[in-house]
């Protein structure tokens, strides 16, 4: 069996299941585990890779919907050498993939033609479902239900540690500028992590919202998951925040309790690690009750000298791109 992944998760889900030999060819961001990064590339983003400030990548992302509907093309060619019997692909976020309907309609061109398998989950139990569906795909049920059981072993675990915690006031954004509240399953990680998220909707998509938004919350934590980005990307945009009216007054930033997770590998990635972002959240929200086992470079607690106010609140102009929002 061969099969073509054209999302990061997707992969990880067939390396979990021990079945990366039979992967031929993933997408331009797999980059997990470091097994599978010598695989030939089948799509391509012109942006991917250049670090944008967040502002500007909102931008082009607008841009490009609007211009030409996609951000992303397929080396076709490419695909057909590859000759792919299971091609997984999604079709929950257009910002997140080759479009559905293109993979579907090409596919259909293939001699076989391959199965295509689409991965559309809204919550943390279609994440885990999704595991099945792939193991299925893939003939190997019987390693998706371990999988799965593995899995949602540690999700009760998490929920067993918080039992009784008091519930902080928490808000996890998935974009900086302009800012966007968490979706899908990332209010579900906050509530079983022990937290209360007071402006993302479970299983419904990331949400634009005002600063105002934000500063009307009042969050005890500020967690920031940008999709797509990773701690030190995330960190470097944290002056656009810091410019902002109302910032220094936050009840997160006056604690000390702001927090920046690597959004591209955990709370955004649908996969089996989305039960490591669960533990990176338990680990914030409740340390004394909870520990995350993982890379130093997957979270990290904002320290208090890079939280201070700059611009207005602290008696400077704003930067031109603080300006420009």
């Amino acid at each position: 069996m061969r099969v073509v992944s054209l999302l990061p998760a997707a992969t990880e889900i067939v390396a979990a299941l021990g079945m990366t030999e039979r992967l031929v060819g993933i997408s331009h961001e797999c980059d997990h585990p470091a097994d599978v990064v010598d695989r030939p590339r089948v799509t391509h983003c012109p942006i991917h890779g250049n670090h944008l400030e967040s502002a500007a990548a909102d931008r082009w992302v607008s841009e490009a919907l609007r211009t030409t509907g996609t951000l992303y093309t397929m080396d076709e060619p490419l695909m057909r050498r590859l000759r792919p019997d299971v091609i997984i692909t999604q079709r929950l976020c257009d910002v997140c993939a080759v479009g559905y309907d293109s993979v579907t309609s090409f596919a259909a061109t293939l001699p076989g033609p391959p199965r295509v398998v689409n991965l559309e989950p809204s919550s943390l139990g279609d994440i885990l479902e999704d595991i099945r569906r792939v193991a299925r795909a893939l003939e190997v049920a019987e390693r998706g239900d371990s999988l799965v059981e593995a899995l949602e072993a540690r999700i009760e675990a998490v929920r067993s540690r918080v039992r009784g915690a008091t519930r902080p006031r928490s808000v996890l954004l998935e974009w900086i500028a302009p800012p966007f509240s968490t979706g899908h399953w990332g209010p579900e990680l906050v509530e079983i992590a022990g937290g209360d998220e007071v402006l993302g909707k479970p299983g419904q998509d990331a949400a634009r919202i005002s600063w105002e938004a934000v500063t009307a919350a009042a969050p005890a934590v500020l967690v920031l998951a940008c999709c797509g980005y990773d701690v030190g990307r995330t960190l470097a945009d944290l002056p656009l925040l810091r410019a902002l009216p109302g910032w220094g007054r936050l009840p997160a930033v006056e604690t000390g309790e702001v927090w920046i997770v690597d959004g591209s590998a955990y709370v955004s990635r649908p996969g089996p690690r989305i039960v490591d972002s669960l533990e990176i959240m338990a680990a914030i929200l409740h340390p004394d009750r909870c520990r995350a086992e993982l890379p130093g470079d997957a979270f990290r607690r904002i320290p208090p000298e890079a939280l201070a106010p700059i611009g207005p609140a602290a008696g400077v102009p704003l930067s031109g791109a603080c300006r420009d929002r």
